[in-house]
C-alpha cells in the first residue's frame, strides 16, 4: 500500500516537473529576443592588392606648339586637326609688320636666345646618351650577377626598366633638340624677313613642322594680325602617348617608378596595362569639388598595351598598384570595426556572434589582410550594426542561407 502511494506521488512530481519545463520552454520561446538577421561572409585565402585610384588623362608624349615668332598678318592656315605633317613642312606663314629699331633689337635677342636653347638641348642629348650607356652597363652587370645567383630577378627587371627609361629620355632629348633647332631657324628667318623701316615689304616668315606627326589642334585658322608669341597650332606624334594622373601627396609618397598600373573605364571592355615612369618632384595646390585645398602631385605613366582608339586628352581611370601578394588570408573590409585601438570582427559560432579581435595588415576598400585570430573558412558578419552584441543570436539573411 505504501509503495503504491509513493509511486503515485513520484508520478505526480514528474508530471509537475515536465509541466514546469514545458512552461519555461514556452515562455522562453515567447519572450526570447528574435535572432538578428545578418549578412555573412567567409574568410578566404587568395590574392590581394592595394592601389591608388585616380582619374587620369592621356596626352601625347612630345607636343610642339607652333607660335608666331614676330608680329604680323597670318596667312589663312590650310591644315586641319588630324592632318599628317613631315619635318620641314611649312605649316603656316606670316607677313611681318614694319618694325622700328627697338623691335629689331628684340628680334636679334630672340635669335640669341634660340641659339642658347639649341646649345642647351645638345648638352641634354649628350647627358642622356651618357646615362643610356651607364644604364646599359648596369643592366649587363646585373644579368651576369643573376646568372651567378647573387641578385634577384627583380633587380634585373629594375635594371632593364631603368635602361628603357633612359633610352626614352634620350629620344625625348633628341626631339627637344630638333625642336630647338627649328625655333632657331624660325627666329633667324624672322630676322632675315624683317621689313625695313622705310616700309618696303619683306619676305613671308614660313613656320615649319619640327618633327613628323599630326596636327593635334589648330588654334588660329583665319587670316588676321597677330602679336608675337601667339600660339598657332599644336603638333605631336600620336603614336607615342603617356598618361598623367594627379594624386594626393600622401599617396604619391607610396608610389615608386616602375610600379605596375591598370587603365580602366576608358570605354573599352578590358583593362590596359601601364607602368609608372616618374613621380614629379613638386606638388601643387588644387581645390577639390568640396572646396578643400589639396596638395597633389602628377604621376606620369607609360602605356604597356596599345591604347587603341584613345587619343590626346582622353579620360581614363588609373589604378596604380602599391602593394600586392598572391596568397593571404582576407576578410571583407565591411566586416571590420574599431574596438578601442584595435580592429575586431563578429565571428558566428553555433548560431551566436562572438567578438574576435584581429590584427589587420594591408587593406583596400573591399578586402583586408588578417594576420592572426582567424582561420580560413570562418564565418564573419558583414556590416555589423549597433544592435549586434557579443553572444547575440543571429541568423543569415535569405541570400546567405544557401552558402
Amino acid at each position: 500500500m505504501n509503495g503504491s502511494k509513493r509511486t503515485v506521488r513520484a508520478r505526480r512530481w514528474a508530471g509537475w516537473a515536465l509541466a514546469a519545463i514545458v512552461a519555461i520552454g514556452a515562455g522562453w520561446m515567447i519572450f526570447a529576443p528574435e535572432p538578428v538577421a545578418v549578412e555573412l561572409a567567409e574568410t578566404v585565402r587568395g590574392p590581394l592588392e592595394v592601389t591608388v585610384d585616380q582619374e587620369g588623362e592621356v596626352r601625347v608624349h612630345d607636343r610642339y606648339v607652333i607660335a608666331a615668332p614676330v608680329a604680323g598678318k597670318l596667312i589663312r592656315v590650310a591644315l586641319r586637326a588630324g592632318d599628317a605633317v613631315q619635318p620641314e613642312q611649312v605649316v603656316a606663314s606670316l607677313e611681318p609688320v614694319p618694325l622700328d629699331p627697338r623691335a629689331r633689337q628684340e628680334a636679334l635677342a630672340r635669335v640669341d636666345a634660340a641659339r642658347a636653347l639649341v646649345r642647351e638641348a645638345q648638352f641634354q642629348v649628350t647627358r642622356a646618351a651618357a646615362l643610356v650607356a651607364q644604364r646599359s652597363r648596369e643592366r649587363e652587370r646585373m644579368e651576369k650577377l643573376r646568372e651567378e645567383r647573387f641578385v634577384s630577378a627583380e633587380a634585373v627587371d629594375k635594371a632593364r626598366t631603368d635602361e628603357a627609361a633612359a633610352e626614352a629620355e634620350l629620344d625625348a632629348a633628341r626631339a627637344r633638340a630638333a625642336a630647338a633647332r627649328q625655333d632657331e631657324r624660325v627666329a633667324e628667318a624672322a630676322l632675315l624677313a624683317m621689313p625695313a623701316v622705310d616700309g618696303r615689304r619683306g619676305r613671308l616668315v614660313e613656320l615649319a613642322a619640327p618633327v613628323a606627326g599630326r596636327v593635334l589642334r589648330v588654334l588660329e585658322e583665319s587670316e588676321r594680325t597677330l602679336a608675337a608669341g601667339t600660339p598657332l597650332m599644336v603638333i605631336g606624334d600620336p603614336s607615342r602617348f603617356e598618361i598623367v594622373a594627379d594624386v594626393l601627396s600622401t599617396d604619391a609618397v607610396k608610389i615608386s617608378p616602375g610600379a605596375q598600373a591598370r587603365l580602366e573605364e576608358w570605354g573599352g571592355d578590358r583593362s590596359l596595362q601601364a607602368r609608372v615612369r616618374v613621380v614629379e618632384p613638386y606638388a601643387f595646390t588644387k581645390i577639390s569639388a568640396l572646396g578643400i585645398e589639396e596638395q597633389r602631385v602628377n604621376v606620369v605613366l607609360d602605356p604597356v598595351d596599345p591604347l587603341g582608339p584613345l587619343g590626346d586628352g582622353y579620360r581614363v581611370e588609373v589604378r596604380i598598384v602599391i602593394w600586392s601578394a598572391p596568397d593571404v588570408l582576407k576578410v571583407p573590409a565591411s566586416a571590420l570595426f574599431r574596438r578601442g585601438d584595435a580592429w575586431a570582427v563578429f565571428v558566428v559560432e553555433e548560431g551566436r556572434a562572438r567578438i574576435r579581435t584581429v590584427k589587420v595588415g594591408q587593406r583596400n576598400p573591399f578586402e583586408a589582410q588578417v594576420l592572426d585570430s582567424l582561420a580560413a573558412g570562418a564565418r564573419v558578419v558583414k556590416y555589423p550594426g549597433n544592435q549586434l552584441e557579443d553572444g547575440a543570436r543571429v541568423r543569415p539573411l535569405a541570400r546567405d542561407q544557401t552558402s
